[in-house]
């Protein structure tokens, strides 16, 4: 449909219809800042790709230059994983585009990319994470404000089960420690209640009132004199040594500090502990479905791949349970 100006909304730069979606998907449909910047990455790297076939107008994306795009993706040897990646990202954007209006038809509906590798998660073993969290704790004795962060923050990461970004996006508001809960803002701005343990409380409670206002003082004497506090750095529950809100990078940081003194490969990001907190509920005997919900899962299906690294839990069922174990 022809804009204001009688222009058709195909005929547009792909730069400047790429510009429009991630403004879409941040603002209203509220994903993540890292699945934007994905999307962003993505599309930026076929705008530039179509530029070099001659291709700058939304209008001339057709299949076969995606599947050339993806091809050459392949041919620069990038994983797999990265391949499907970039092929949802475009199928979003040309579904978006279609169903806007802006393109006639979907030229990525048929796009098909390699599964990514099914990669098992790292999942820390239970004694191992005593370890990490009795060691943390003997660190927060005193009243190191970065000490009682580093505890408060890896206890709710273990006991909830939260992304990384969830974590750092909290508010002092949102946790509750009567009823032992917090209220995380997750993928699609989707708000769900997540329960946590005592210990964690515990770990809370000293960072809230030991650490956490010693760099929210630091924070205020960085701010010049004439420039309004932030409200965001002065709700988080997190906070960075700079006395501001706690960033995506920094937590990474924390968290790998943590884990490199474990024996064994595998990640050692902040999704670690996501990952075991979600086997070692499912080894306690947890409902899958609950533990869908706890993570906030869209897809059960998203959540079974904790089944495969619970094989102790239904190996130890099967003989207690089978009449011919």
């Amino acid at each position: 449909m022809p804009d204001d100006e009688g222009h058709l909304p195909g005929s547009d730069r792909f730069d400047r219809v790429v510009v429009v979606f991630l403004d879409h998907v941040r603002h209203a449909r509220r994903l993540s800042e890292q699945t934007v910047r994905a999307y962003r990455a993505d599309l930026e790297d076929l705008v530039a790709f179509a530029a070099g076939r001659q291709v700058e107008r939304v209008d001339g994306i057709t299949l076969e230059l995606l599947r050339d795009w993806l091809w050459a993706a392949n041919e620069r040897g990038l994983a797999r994983s990265t391949i499907a990646r970039r092929s949802a990202s475009v199928r979003a954007f040309t579904r978006w585009a279609s169903e806007s209006g802006v393109l006639a038809a979907d030229p990525g509906v048929r796009l098909r990319a390699p599964k990514g590798a099914a990669h098992l998660p790292r999942v820390v073993a239970q004694d191992q994470v005593r370890v990490l969290l009795d060691g943390l704790a003997a660190r927060a004795v005193g009243d190191d404000p970065g000490a009682l962060r580093d505890r408060a923050a890896v206890e709710l990461l273990y006991a909830a089960g939260v992304r990384v970004s969830e974590l750092v996006g909290l508010d002092v508001a949102d946790v509750d420690q009567t009823r032992l809960t917090v209220r995380v803002s997750g993928k699609g701005g989707k708000e769900r209640v997540v329960p946590f343990g005592v210990p964690a409380r515990d770990a809370i409670e000293a960072w809230l009132e030991r650490g956490r206002p010693a760099l929210l003082v630091t924070g205020a004497a960085q701010t010049p004199p004439d420039a309004a506090r932030c409200p965001s750095a002065t709700d988080a529950l997190f906070l960075g040594d700079r006395g501001s809100r706690l960033g995506t990078r920094s937590a990474y940081r924390l968290v790998a500090r943590v884990l490199g003194s474990l024996p064994g490969e595998g990640p050692s990001g902040p999704h670690t502990f996501r990952h075991t907190a979600a086997t070692h509920l499912l080894d306690g005997g947890a409902d899958l479905r609950a533990v869908q919900e706890m993570l906030g899962h869209a897809s059960l299906g998203t959540t079974q791949i904790y089944t495969h690294v619970s094989s102790a839990r239904l190996r130890e069922v099967y003989r207690t349970a089978h009449p011919r174990a």
